[in-house]
């Protein structure tokens, strides 16, 4: 049943700003797990941090910019249709379609605190998780308590050529 499926993934965040290593884990992503379609699900606001130092509407247009002519990439804000910011909601509205297999795509410094998340669990047991590892985040992933706790048959680290770029480094810039 799940072959007829249309592989989905949903990269959630708040893109601030967009940069390279977003749009090379989105292709790595589509191209191991065989996915149709990417989702940028930009956030308003990330409950985990202070604020955004651009406005929702800057961070889409530049996520835009960045993806470029890529098709498969999609930009969009799904908070004012689920009313609500959090993953758990995301999820659940993308999976109304039932002709969706969902993919959640993360980095492997999200995966430490994940258990802090909304209904982290179900999450997990809903979703496909891809982690995508940044430089330092790995062993600190493996060994933290979410990942000991996760349902860890849907749940696969990602071998990729990494990129040492985050958005919190060029927001120092």
């Amino acid at each position: 049943m799940k072959k007829n499926k249309k592989k989905i993934g949903i990269l959630g965040g708040s893109f601030d700003p967009a940069h390279k290593g977003h749009l090379i884990i989105s292709k790595e992503a589509a191209k191991k797990f065989k996915l149709k379609q990417i989702i940028w699900a930009i956030t308003k606001k990330n409950p985990f941090k202070k604020h955004s130092k651009k406005n929702l509407g800057e961070r889409i247009k530049y996520c835009k910019k960045v993806i470029g002519k890529i098709k498969f990439i999609k930009v969009g804000f799904y908070e004012n249709i689920i009313k609500s910011n959090k993953t758990i909601d995301l999820i659940n509205f993308f999976s109304k379609n039932k002709n969706y297999q969902i993919y959640f795509i993360m980095g492997a410094d999200n995966l430490i605190n994940f258990h802090k998340w909304h209904k982290w669990k179900i999450i997990s047991k809903k979703c496909n998780i891809l982690v995508f590892d940044r430089h330092g985040y790995k062993r600190k992933s493996l060994n933290s308590s979410t990942f000991k706790r996760l349902n860890k048959k849907n749940l696969e680290f990602v071998k990729f050529k990494k990129v040492n770029i985050s958005s919190s480094q060029l927001r120092k810039i």
